[in-house]
Parts: structure tokens; C-alpha cells; sequence
């Protein structure tokens, strides 16, 4: 709930003679507020207190289970974590009070998503279940499908007869409850795949519970726009008042009995859950989905947003919120922030009027470009990987060396599948076939050593967006910050005599970095298929993702959607490439994506080594942390992102987004732009999951960059070109140096992530110039980075983030600073005039701010 701010005025009714009563104590409050107005102005801003990460809402749900003919399940408490304003995202189950699983045998929970316009739930007709495959023997024969078994269910009425088999005229079959679609006809046999199949079922049939009887999972749920069969967040009326159509979560707990009494071969349950039996002891979940449409009436006129996926959460749950306070509707398209530079800097009549970019837009003065921050996000390693002999992985440490080897593809198994036919490549002999056999990950992770994998039941190659972005380039800057992945992309063995893959060797990522990942290795691949060939290569074997979100959303499902495996086509008569099946149990996947589409999708997270050797996750704390310790950009007030810098806990895949915006603009387009400024900078730095609130899994924005933003909105606004020397930008936190990346081996190249004019600093980063951790990966003695405050942070005599920047135009960081010194003055000369005449402090007493505290976190799995 929004809190009201309290009234600071005049209450009505209250006379002029109760006033003048009351003005000794006033003058003495005045006095006291004129002090305390005076220390503020002196005193630097105190940071708030660290935020606990809060569960997603106040919305989650918890119910208990019943006691069943021969199972009891009364005990069994289950929570699903968010019940309403929900997407397409991952979805926190947890349970306790359940009965351990015993050797995946029994004692295990079922769950699925179901549609249905009931208010008592769903039939089983209209669940989405039955397409999940594993391995092993004929473990989910029945219990993955939606067959049943006759004279297993002395409950069953309705599915209790031999059917005709569609498939072989003459025979009958087992029946088995058709799905029902929210619009279309029913499934007219077990294997009819028309609507859902194993490549996009979302169902979980079997999911264990611990020996303390506790579980979880992180369910993925699916809209109308995954599962159009389901139809879940379809809008249901008109206007503003629509609403998604809601749909169920279905929990279905599983003994050790059969519906009969009986307990099978070595007591595994192999009914299915909508025997009647079964379905009989199901916990029911409404789930409130948003509506899947466009956030604004299309009659309204629009303003065109695009830029950085690193804001695509956020802004695309603001927008709704702008609508409602406008006639404007704000679209956003979501590009490489180098075109979206671009679009400002040689705009067109129907370019995008702001742009969301990590690196600043270099050379806008004479367009009086406005930078404004609006968003505090991570990249990070995401995970989701079942280990045999381990279970669920949770935690997981990465070096900085170990992910320049993933993403060198240098693990021959990235490269193919190896077989007799196809071994590893000459290129990569002597390398580990895989991470799970480097001896680098197994120190680090040394539960790995207590249960041995085989080279090939890994994640696979890791996820990776394929488009050029900002964000890319940090990722690469942060390995040329470490001095050992510096060395071993720049060809040195690391000290098992792993060896870079050859190919990108020669791409000069040491040096130079990249604003991209590349798949540099042709190795080609020949399979057969009906004697007739194909072949593949480090694309199919370890494709890219459209972007970090679809990275996100494929690890959650277990799998890198590789294919590598050859089938014959009917319609071409001829080979095609497929993937792998994904089995339950031996699901594992893992990719660089963002905090916010990590944590919507509640992926696991990879702890990586900031520039002190800690190993460090993306929290609010570490996310802030690292922000006090950016550095300044080529762009005077624009901070860039530093892995070199990241210590004393700070995350170092931090990044700050920033919305730019041209000063002439037609006026009115101006008075847009900067209402979605001061939206993103106050209301929508709430976080929740409601429309218009900040998502989890970004940090929300500290106050001063809350204040930059504020400022760069009334300077856009204002309008006009920027005068010289000004940079064009209104978001100070600038320090000198800024002109150049002067040694940091973290930052180089054009339209980086916060990079100089000249490329000073790639130089010192091949030859070992840049700071690193202080591990064992760390350069012995990190050089200066430009000029830096005693904190160690950054940023000239103001600190980490103020200070005086490079050049001689005036940036709000200046401004707020000198606003410091001309407010102190007028409220000396105001709290003067207040003791001879009250109605002064009655004013200012109007012009109270209210504070602003909203919830924050980085949710992730084991968050909430």
C-alpha cells in the first residue's frame, strides 16, 4: 500500500487569533528545525539501513493436505510463494510435514498447471500433465501420463473401460483422460501431442521431499502467449478494469499405495494422478495471472522507448502505470544499446525519443544529451542443475577463469558430443572434456569430488545472448580486471595445462574485450541418418539464446537447447538436427543472464570472485556496494561499471542503466520523457509485483542517483542544447579522469561499458596492468584508475559518488553540491526572518518531504 504522506499545513478552521497563540513555541520549533536544516547541509547523506529481501507480495498461499484411504497426507503443509500478479516466471513451491522420498520410490509430490473457470477448481480434463519424460526402466510409465489403468481405482467411474486403440484397428487400449483445452477439441488419444509435448510441457511429476520432510521446487509457469491452451492472463473485459484470466496450481501428493491398497513392484506408486483415487487427495492453488496485452489503449498518442534488455522488467511494468497518469502510452522495444546510442545521436522522424543505455552516449553535447539513472540490475551466472549423486545443486562458485573457459568454448564437450566417431578435436587435446572434470571447478566445488560425474552430464555449453550489448562488454572487462583469466585468454596454460581454445585466442579479448560473445570454433560435426549425412557445429552443439531473459527461461527448464542429435524428416525425406530429450532428474543448464530474469524465473545463482578473492552473489547489499565504487565514464555525471574496483563484498557484474534523452526535443515530447524519469526515480522504485513497481531482482536506486535522476528530469524538461563543456549530462557522480580509461583494464573500446575517448587502458591489461582480486587471481598491486577519494572508492573529494568531474560544465552532482551551500544560506536568512515573523516557518513547514522506504531484495531460490 502507498503511505500517506501526513499533512505538514495549516489545519482548516484554525483562526488567525490561534495561529498568533500559538507562534512562541513555532519560533522555538523554527529555531530547532533552522539548527537541524544547518547540520543536514553540513553533513553528508547517512545511508539507510540494509533491506531484508521480502517474499514476493504478501501473497503467498499455504495449505494442508488430507488423510487418504491408505495414505496420510494430513501432516503435509504446502506454500506456494506468490499467488497473484503473476506472469510468465518461475513460481517458489516449498513444503514441510511430508514423508521423506525413499530412493525415488514413493513419497513424492506431482504438480501442474491447470485452467479452469470454476471457483472450486479445475477438472482434471484441463490440466496440462502427461508429456514429462525421464529414464530408467518404467519409472513414469503411468505416473508421467495421463493412461490409466483399469481395476487399479475402485474410485474410477468414468475412465474404467478399455478403449478402442486409434493406432491399431481391432485392438483397445487402457483409457485415459483427455485434455480439454480452453478453446479447441479435446485430445483424441494418450500421445496426442496438439497442444503440449515433452519439449514444452511445464509439469513436474515427480518431485522428492527431504529426509526432514521439507521440499522445493520453483515451478514455471506459462501465459496465454506460452500456453495459449491454458489461456492463463487472457484478458477478461475492457479498459483500464480488465483483468487476466486466472488459472490453478494443482499439487498432487504421492504415497507408497496404489489406488487399491496395493503397493507395487518395489512399492512405487505408477498411477497416474487423475486416477480418482489419486486426484481425490490434490491441494488446489488459484493463481491471479496479469493480463497478457498491450499496457495502454492504442488510442492513446504514443511516445517510442527502446534501448537495454537490462530495464525490459522494469519499464515494461511501469508503463502501465504512466498510462493511467497520462494521455500518453510509452512503448519500448528492446535493442543493443549501441544502436539505441546511435538512434539519438542521428535521430530520424521516427527514432525513439529516449533511450535506456549502460554506457553513456559519448559526443551528445551539441544534442544536449540528458542522462538520467534509472535502474540498479547484475548480470550473473544463472543455474538450474540436477547432479546425480548430488541432487538439486544450490551453490556453485565460479572463477573468473573458469567462465573465460566457458565462454571460449574450450571444454571439448561444448564443442560436440564426443563418441568413437567423433573425438576430441586436435585443438582442444588435453583439455578436460568437461567443467565437471576440471580440476579448477572441482576445488572450488568440491561436492563434485564426493560424487563423481561422468564428463557428459553437465549443463552443456553455457547460454548466451547473441546480440551486441553493454552488457557484454562488462562481462569480458571483468575477466580482463582478473590477472589469471587475463593470462589464460591470452594463451597461458592455467596450472593443470588447460589450454584456451585456439580460435579465440587471436580475437584480442584480453586486450580489447568485446561487446559480444562470439562462437569462433568451425568445428563441424558429421552425423548419419539413413545413410544420408548432416552435421552440426558449436551453434547447434551450444546455441545462443535470443536474449539474457530466453536464457533464463531455458535454464529453468534444464536445458541449452542444443541440437546435436540426428532424426530423419518425413517431410524432407532427409536428416534434421533435434535435441536431446530433457529427463527428469538429469535436467542441468546454466547462462549469463540479469538478476531481474533470474530472479523472475527463480533460478540458482553462481557465486563469482569480486577484485578481494571473495566469492560473492548479487544481493541488495553487494549490488549497492559495488555502485559506490563505479567509476566515472567518458560522460561527466555518468558512472561506469568497474569489476576492478568491486571489493569489500561488492558484486562485480553490478551495472547501472541510464535513460538519455535529447534537450531539444519539441516541448511537449520533453514533458513525456521526463514523467517517465520521475516515475522510474520515485514511485517506481517500490518493489513488488504489482503493475508499475519495481520487479525483484533489481536493487533500488540509492538516494543520490534518485536525486540525479530528479535533477536530469527538470533539465530535460527545460530544454534547450547543452552549453559547452557540459558533456550533455545530468547525472553527477563524476570525478576527474573520466576522459580516458586511464589503466583499468576493465573498461576499453567504443561504446563499452564506460569507456574513454582513448583506449589507455588495454595496453595495461595484457601486460598485467590491471587490477585484479586479491586471491589467487589477483594482480599484486591494482593500478590507480584516475583520481580517488580516501574511501578507496572512486571519485575525487566528493566520494564514490560526488565529486568533482572532469572538464568545466556544471552536472547535477556539482549542482547539488553547490545547492548544498546556497540552501544553507537561505535557510539562515529564512530562519531569520521566521523569528521576527512565523508565517516563514509555516511555509517551509508546507514544503516537507516525505520520506520514501520501499522493500528491497534480490529474490532468488532460496530467498523469501
Amino acid at each position: 500500500m502507498n503511505p500517506t504522506t501526513p499533512r505538514t499545513g495549516p489545519v482548516p478552521g484554525r483562526t488567525a487569533a490561534r495561529r498568533t497563540r500559538t507562534a512562541p513555541p513555532r519560533r522555538a520549533a523554527g529555531v530547532g528545525a533552522l539548527l537541524a536544516a544547518v547540520l543536514l547541509a553540513l553533513l553528508p547523506p547517512a545511508r539507510g539501513p540494509e533491506a531484508v529481501a521480502a517474499d514476493s507480495g504478501s501473497s503467498a498461499v499455504t495449505k494442508r493436505g488430507t488423510k487418504g484411504p491408505y495414505d496420510d497426507f494430513s501432516g503435509l503443509e504446502v506454500t506456494v510463494h506468490q499467488t497473484r500478479n503473476l506472469r510468465a516466471q518461475g513460481l517458489r513451491v516449498t513444503w514441510k510435514g511430508g514423508k521423506p522420498t525413499e530412493s525415488y520410490n514413493t513419497d513424492y509430490l506431482q504438480i501442474m498447471q491447470c485452467w479452469g473457470d470454476d471457483p472450486a477448481g479445475p477438472r482434471r480434463e484441463q490440466c496440462q500433465f502427461g508429456a514429462g519424460i525421464t529414464s530408467g526402466g518404467n519409472f513414469g510409465t503411468h505416473i508421467a501420463r495421463r493412461e490409466l489403468v483399469v481395476g487399479t481405482d475402485p474410485l474410477e467411474r468414468e475412465y474404467d473401460e478399455l478403449i478402442p486403440d486409434p493406432d491399431v484397428p481391432g485392438q483397445l487400449t487402457s483409457p485415459f483422460v483427455p485434455f480439454t483445452p480452453v478453446s479447441g477439441p479435446p485430445t483424441k488419444k494418450v500421445t496426442d501431442w496438439t497442444y503440449f509435448s515433452s519439449g514444452d510441457t511445464n509439469e513436474e511429476f515427480f518431485v522428492a521431499t527431504q529426509p526432514d520432510g521439507t521440499g522445493e521446487a520453483a515451478f514455471n509457469l506459462q501465459t496465454t502467449r506460452e500456453a495459449p491452451h491454458l489461456g492463463c492472463g487472457d484478458p477478461l473485459g475492457s479498459g483500464a478494469r480488465a483483468k487476466g484470466r486466472g488459472c490453478w496450481l494443482v499439487v498432487v501428493p504421492r504415497g507408497s499405495h496404489e489406488p487399491d491398497g496395493s503397493t507395487g513392484n518395489n512399492h512405487r506408486p505408477n498411477t497416474s494422478p487423475f486416477s480418482t483415487t489419486n486426484w481425490n487427495q490434490r491441494i488446489v492453488f488459484p493463481l491471479d495471472f496479469l493480463p497478457v496485452r498491450e499496457p495502454c489503449p492504442t488510442d492513446k498518442a504514443e511516445r517510442r522507448m527502446t534501448g537495454s534488455e537490462l530495464v525490459t522488467d522494469a519499464v515494461t511494468s511501469w508503463q502501465s502505470a504512466l498510462c493511467a497518469d497520462g494521455t500518453t502510452r510509452f512503448t519500448f522495444t528492446q535493442r543493443g544499446e549501441d544502436l539505441a546510442r546511435g538512434g539519438l545521436l542521428n535521430p530520424t522522424s521516427t527514432s525513439p525519443g529516449l533511450a535506456f543505455t549502460v554506457a553513456p552516449v559519448e559526443g551528445g553535447e551539441q544534442a544536449g544529451i540528458v542522462h538520467a539513472p534509472v535502474a540498479v540490475n547484475g548480470l550473473t551466472v544463472g543455474f538450474f542443475w540436477e547432479a546425480g549423486g548430488i541432487g538439486l545443486v544450490e551453490d556453485l562458485k565460479l572463477s573468473p577463469r573458469l567462465l573465460a573457459k566457458l565462454l571460449t568454448a574450450s571444454y571439448p564437450y561444448d564443442v560436440r558430443y564426443l563418441t568413437d566417431t567423433a573425438p576430441v578435436p586436435d585443438h582442444l587435446k588435453g583439455n578436460p572434456e568437461s567443467i565437471v572434470r576440471d580440476p579448477e571447478f572441482l576445488e572450488l566445488n568440491p561436492e563434485f569430488r564426493r560424487a563423481p560425474q561422468a564428463p557428459q552430464v553437465y549443463p552443456g555449453g553455457i547460454l548466451l545472448a547473441a546480440d551486441r550489448s553493454d552488457s557484454a562488454r562488462i562481462v569480458w572487462n571483468y575477466l580482463r580486471a582478473d590477472r589469471e583469466a587475463r593470462e589464460f585468454l591470452d594463451g597461458k596454460n592455467d596450472p593443470w595445462g588447460m589450454h584456451v581454445n585456439p580460435y579465440f585466442k587471436d580475437l584480442r579479448l584480453a586486450s580489447q574485450g568485446a561487446d559480444e560473445f562470439m562462437k569462433a570454433d568451425p568445428t563441424e560435426t558429421e552425423l548419419v541418418s539413413n545413410d544420408r549425412t548432416i552435421k552440426y557445429g558449436l551453434t547447434d552443439r551450444s546455441p545462443y539464446a535470443l536474449d539474457m531473459h530466453d536464457a533464463a527461461r531455458w535454464v529453468r527448464r534444464g536445458t541449452n537447447n542444443a541440437k546435436d542429435q540426428a532424426q530423419h524428416d518425413n517431410v524432407t525425406n532427409g536428416p534434421k538436427l533435434v535435441g536431446r530429450d530433457v529427463l527428469i532428474g538429469q535436467r542441468h543448464a546454466y547462462g549469463i543472464t540479469d538478476t531481474a530474469s533470474a530472479s523472475r524465473y527463480q533460478l540458482q545463482i553462481a557465486a563469482l570472485r569480486n577484485a578481494d578473492g571473495a566469492y560473492v552473489r548479487p544481493g541488495t547489499s553487494s549490488l549497492l556496494k559495488a555502485v559506490e565504487q563505479f567509476r566515472d565514464s567518458a560522460v561527466p555525471g555518468v558512472l561506469a561499471a568497474d569489476p576492478a574496483r568491486a571489493r569489500d563484498g561488492a558484486y562485480p557484474l553490478t551495472t547501472v542503466t541510464y535513460a538519455a534523452a535529447s534537450t531539444t526535443l519539441p516541448a511537449d515530447a520533453r514533458k513525456d520523457y521526463a514523467r517517465v524519469l520521475r516515475y522510474a526515480a520515485g514511485p517506481g522504485q517500490r518493489q513488488g509485483t504489482a503493475p508499475g513497481e519495481l520487479p525483484y531482482g533489481y536493487a533500488p536506486l540509492p538516494p543520490k542517483l534518485k536525486a540525479q535522476a530528479a535533477a536530469a528530469a527538470d533539465r530535460l524538461e527545460r530544454g534547450g542544447p547543452a552549453g559547452p563543456g557540459t558533456g550533455g549530462s545530468d547525472g553527477g557522480a563524476g570525478t576527474a579522469g573520466a576522459g580516458t580509461d586511464s589503466g583499468s583494464g576493465a573498461a576499453t573500446g567504443s561504446g563499452g561499458a564506460g569507456t574513454g575517448g582513448a583506449d589507455a587502458g588495454s595496453g595495461g591489461a595484457a601486460s598485467g596492468g590491471t587490477g585484479g582480486g586479491a586471491g589467487a587471481g589477483a594482480d599484486a598491486s591494482p593500478p590507480p584508475a584516475g583520481p580517488a577519494s580516501a574511501s578507496g572508492a572512486g571519485g575525487g573529494n566528493g566520494g564514490p559518488l560526488t565529486g568533482q568531474p572532469a572538464g568545466t560544465g556544471t552536472t547535477p552532482s556539482q549542482v547539488l553540491g553547490a545547492i548544498r551551500w546556497v540552501l544553507l544560506a537561505v535557510l539562515v536568512a529564512g530562519g531569520l526572518a521566521a523569528l521576527a515573523g512565523p508565517t516563514a516557518l509555516g511555509i517551509a513547514g508546507r514544503r516537507r518531504i516525505p520520506s520514501d522506504s520501499p522493500r528491497t531484495g534480490i529474490r532468488n531460490l532460496k530467498s523469501g
